[in-house]
């Protein structure tokens, strides 16, 4: 074939592909009235329009951002809409989660990670590949993400998208873009299980690295399972998507290990009333309790546990930095300072569950990883860090692999790919045949207190120990045929 020939052949299917996506999202049913503004060229404003002057493929910053300038000669760009959460009270959720993808990126570009991490356009190359990162504040709404995702594919013809801190975003965004217009979407750090376990949501171009709450669930439980010192546990969770999966795993977990569940409860978000719900967990027998909630939540439900008098075990998932700083400073109120190893032992506080921290891999990957996000960012990788290094990584090597930089040849080499370069060791994600999730290692560890030499990088009282246990990749995820796992690619 004429070379010019086959760029031309090239050029028109990818312009047929973007074309195709934009009338999908102009006819869309209940999000209609978003996709006809973005077919009629407006630009709403407040709940249904971009936000914080990030509009189009110009953020509020008005530059790009990068040392490498986008200044690769190979193919691409490879133009991806980023939605995070970079405002607002978990903006350190959306921060957290870009610094690992840059992180990711410049790993594999042998360079230092951008310190850019505000919204607007990021260029930067990986070998002879461009990349075009457009990245957004969804201000941790669902609606602002649709909108937001809806101008990413329509009018910022970008070749996948990349994020969502918020399950309840990452669901909406699923449903009307990702679905609607076939544009290969990586989820993260969102972590409903549902989001790769339910037909509604999973699908062909529907991908996450990052780790879940079934993932939280089955490593956490079949640790506490193993220990036989637990037989009896009372289940609470958080009355929204994350809440449901965290207790619906767990019970899952548990019934198959024939640990009995004496009692299940459903609060709303900073619920602090804790005193009657944990006496009816005493009351009936509980040697556990399985708490699945976030910053809004725990603090006062430990600093209820931990001033009653209650002799049973708090499980549950090792939580952020931020997170950590308030508990940290509850269980020096309550427990008095200085924290000691001792003290902690004594409270009953964990084991607990990590998907990911600083200090639970040992490589030269993770090293790297943990130094350079460290020199960057002025804190250790967290929580998050690891999926979304992950996201990138296994993003560029498809790209590599592949010799494509069109979303769909992405897509299809993402399918069952090993992610080669990642914290958690070479190799230490694969993404299912069945569900598009990258299945990885968790570990355990235990509450201790913080370090000196991470006192300034870490900034919370309390930090995971080593791993008390490692539950590898092949015991984390929903298998495929489980009663859980209603996926099918």
């Amino acid at each position: 074939m004429n070379p010019a020939l086959f760029v031309s052949l090239y050029l028109d299917t990818t312009m047929d592909e973007r074309i195709t996506r934009r009338a999908a999202l102009c006819g869309l049913g209940a999000g209609g009235a978003l996709g006809l503004a973005g077919c009629l060229g407006g630009g709403g404003e407040g709940d249904g329009g971009a936000n914080n002057g990030d509009s189009g493929t110009n953020g509020s910053n008005g530059s790009t951002a990068g040392s490498s300038g986008g200044g690769g000669s190979g193919s691409g760009p490879v133009t991806i809409g980023v939605l995070q959460p970079l405002s607002g009270d978990l903006q350190y959720y959306g921060r957290l989660a870009l610094q690992g993808i840059l992180s990711g990126f410049a790993y594999k570009a042998d360079s230092d990670p951008l310190t850019d991490v505000s919204t607007g356009p990021k260029s930067l190359s990986v070998g002879d590949t461009d990349y075009e990162l457009l990245v957004r504040d969804t201000e941790l709404s669902a609606s602002t993400a649709q909108s937001l995702a809806t101008d990413l594919v329509q009018d910022g013809d970008v070749d996948m998208l990349l994020g969502c801190a918020s399950s309840a975003a990452a669901t909406q965004v699923i449903d009307t873009v990702t679905k609607q217009a076939g544009v290969p979407t990586m989820i993260g750090p969102a972590a409903s299980a549902g989001i790769t376990a339910d037909s509604g949501t999973c699908g062909e171009m529907v991908f996450r690295a990052s780790e879940n709450t079934a993932m939280d669930a089955r490593s956490g439980g079949t640790f506490v399972a193993d220990q036989d010192e637990v037989s009896r546990v009372y289940l609470f969770g958080a009355d929204y998507s994350f809440g449901r999966a965290v207790v619906n795993n767990y019970r899952g977990v548990f019934e198959q290990a024939g640990i009995e569940i004496v009692g299940e409860k459903f609060v709303e978000q900073g619920y602090s009333e804790w005193a009657g719900l944990l006496d009816n967990a005493q009351s009936a027998g509980a040697q556990g309790i399985v708490a699945g909630f976030t910053v809004q939540t725990l603090p006062a439900l430990f600093r209820t546990y931990l001033t009653g008098g209650y002799d049973f075990r708090v499980f549950g998932g090792f939580a952020t930095r931020v997170t950590n700083q308030i508990i940290g400073e509850t269980l020096q109120d309550t427990l008095g300072t200085p924290l000691t190893t001792q003290k902690l032992r004594q409270s009953n506080l964990g084991p607990f569950t990590t998907r990911y921290h600083w200090n639970q891999y040992d490589n030269e990957i993770n090293n790297q990883f943990v130094e350079s996000h460290t020199e960057a960012y002025g804190i250790v990788p967290d929580l998050f860090s690891s999926g979304m290094f992950t996201a990138a990584s296994a993003i560029v090597q498809a790209v590599e692999e592949s010799g494509a930089t069109a979303g769909a040849e992405i897509a299809n080499t993402l399918r069952g790919m090993t992610v080669a370069d990642t914290p958690k060791g070479q190799g230490g994600y694969t993404f299912q045949e069945y569900n598009n999730q990258a299945r990885s290692a968790m570990t355990i560890a235990n509450p201790i207190p913080t370090k000196d030499e991470f006192g300034e990088s870490w900034g919370a009282a309390v930090m995971p120990s080593t791993p008390v246990a490692t539950i590898g990749a092949d015991g984390t995820t929903i298998p495929s045929d489980s009663e859980q796992m209603n996926c099918s690619l």
